[in-house]
């Protein structure tokens, strides 16, 4: 897989994360305690044998190097690949005008200057796992202009907000989308992860441009899908699309056990940058049942079904439940949690109960003194 370029897109701009996102990139979002979201495209990536990458980011990139660094962590290095982190301008104009396409064209050179004959295009706010090498060898078996990976789901009512809906035929071949709108329970949802040569990338990428402003690379592929062989290769793993901070809770909800995900196989490791935390320790009045708790935490009270990010404080007499808290939060003594979720670095120690509701979870922001 050394002729191809893995390319990790960002999210379009109706996508967000209310309060989460305003601090940091989709890509660098922590989750599940101990990863971020582009851990999982990246790993996706470099188990296939794509080490030649570019991660782009909309903005706020620093978490982003700190994270990714040069990409050791996920068995990159100099001899075997590079990894770059591509930043483009954002305009003052208006954000509508900081697209993909927009940051592809201002990178241009690094992508031409690359001997890739092949391009990979995926975000980092789809949570999959996909072996790449089984999408080339469909790629080049069926003779596809672009392959698009989708996900079969019965969930479209529920999940999947803002995605792309496929209309696929008999060969699955893409023949129309749409928005999915929540009107239909099954749908082929678009991860809008894309192969094609690396000429009809950059091809699209300019013809885009002549045509609008503000396009992104999905809108051009769609535009072209009677002109082009779009094929859909269907991802057999689960998939969470985080495209909301509703479906931000539910994936977590859904992941507090990953013995049973599919998400977390022996032989297909999630990489992530690794600390020095201690062990967790948990003291004689702790208890803990159903939940994800990462290295360096300190718990003294209950945490049921939730996720604890690493570094976190829970006192004693303290319940925490439903809940996710990231990293570096101190929960103060006899506070009850529920259905919440708490960001980074956040100290709570006045207030005594937290709890949202299954249609109104409750988000503390980042810092904040409760």
């Amino acid at each position: 897989m050394n002729k191809i370029l893995g390319i990790i897109d960002f999210e379009k701009n109706d996508i967000v994360l209310e309060g989460i996102s305003e601090f940091r990139p989709f890509s660098s979002i922590t989750f599940l305690g101990r990863y971020r979201l582009i851990d999982f495209i990246l790993s996706n990536y470099s188990n296939s044998g794509v080490k030649n990458i570019q991660v782009y980011v909309k903005e706020k990139p620093r978490s982003v190097f700190e994270h990714v660094g040069v990409g050791q962590q996920y068995n990159i290095n100099s001899k075997q690949g590079k990894m770059r982190i591509m930043y483009g301008e954002q305009t003052s104009i208006s954000p509508i005008y900081n697209t993909d396409i927009t940051a592809f064209l201002e990178n241009m050179q690094w992508i031409e200057e690359d001997s890739a004959e092949t391009v990979i295009i995926a975000p980092s706010h789809f949570v999959y796992t996909q072996n790449f090498r089984d999408v080339m060898t469909r790629h080049h078996e069926k003779g596809s202009d672009i392959t698009l990976l989708y996900k079969n789901t019965d969930e479209a009512k529920t999940e999947f907000a803002h995605c792309t809906t496929l209309t696929l035929d008999k060969e699955k071949r893409v023949i129309s989308t749409d928005v999915n709108r929540g009107q239909a329970m099954h749908r082929a949802i678009s991860l809008d992860a894309f192969v094609m040569s690396k000429e009809l990338f950059i091809k699209l990428c300019k013809q885009a441009h002549e045509i609008s402003s503000i396009y992104w690379l999905k809108d051009i592929i769609f535009d072209n899908i009677m002109d082009l062989k779009v094929d859909g290769y269907p991802v057999k793993s689960e998939v969470y699309a985080i495209t909301t901070l509703d479906a931000y809770y539910r994936a977590h909800m859904k992941l507090v056990n990953p013995r049973k995900s599919t998400l977390f196989l022996e032989d297909w490791p999630i990489y992530t940058r690794t600390s020095d935390s201690p062990p967790t320790m948990y003291s004689k009045s702790a208890e803990v049942n159903s939940s994800l708790i990462a290295n360096g935490a300190l718990i003294e009270g209950k945490v049921y079904n939730s996720i604890i990010g690493r570094g976190c404080k829970i006192a004693p007499n303290t319940v925490i439940e439903n809940s996710i808290i990231l990293p570096n939060t101190i929960i103060g003594e006899g506070v009850h949690v529920d259905k919440a979720i708490i960001d980074k670095h956040v100290k709570v120690h006045r207030i005594k109960e937290i709890k949202g509701t299954d249609e109104q979870l409750v988000y503390i922001k980042r810092r904040d003194l409760i």
